[in-house]
Parts: structure tokens; sequence; C-alpha cells
């Protein structure tokens, strides 16, 4: 992994955030796990929305659900988004 997602100071974990997924069985989980990776790595927690949502950064599967995010990022002019999902499909 990069050490441009490592937040080194993150500090304990009472300061990891929630990211707020549904069951894994539930039809949405795919989508707010690729949206929980860019959000963990923006913030600097990618390990740790890797360990909420049990996938990799880069994984194959979420690739069509960052596809979309990427799509949006462009259209709201959310640069670091941008970023974050062209680096994951790169990945």
């Amino acid at each position: 992994m990069s050490r441009a997602f490592v937040n080194e100071d993150a500090g304990p974990p009472d300061r990891i955030p929630d990211f707020d997924l549904p069951e894994r069985d539930h039809p949405d989980f795919d989508a707010a796990a690729a949206r929980a990776l860019l959000e963990g790595a923006r913030a600097g927690f990618t390990v740790s929305a890797e360990d909420a949502t049990g996938y990799t950064w880069g994984e194959e599967r979420l690739k069509p659900h960052v596809e979309r995010l990427l799509a949006d990022a462009e259209r709201s002019g959310d640069d670091r988004l941008e970023q974050l999902a062209r680096r994951f499909l790169r990945a």
C-alpha cells in the first residue's frame, strides 16, 4: 500500500471513522464498500476502511462502483475523490 494512504497521525483507535456499511449480504454493500474505501483513503484511514469492508484497495469486484464514483466526482468537481478513484482503478 502506498504511504500516501496512511495517516501516521491517526492516533488511538477511538478516532477511526465509522464507515456505516450495510450488512455484507445487502445488495448495496459493494457500492458502499467502494465509497468507504475512497473516503477512508481521503481521510488517511485506508487500512481501517479495508478492515471494515473486507476488501483491499484496488479490488476488482468494486471497480464498476468506483467508476460510477469517479464520474460523480468529475461532475461535481471533487478533484480529490477523482484522484483517489483513478488510483483505485489503476491498482
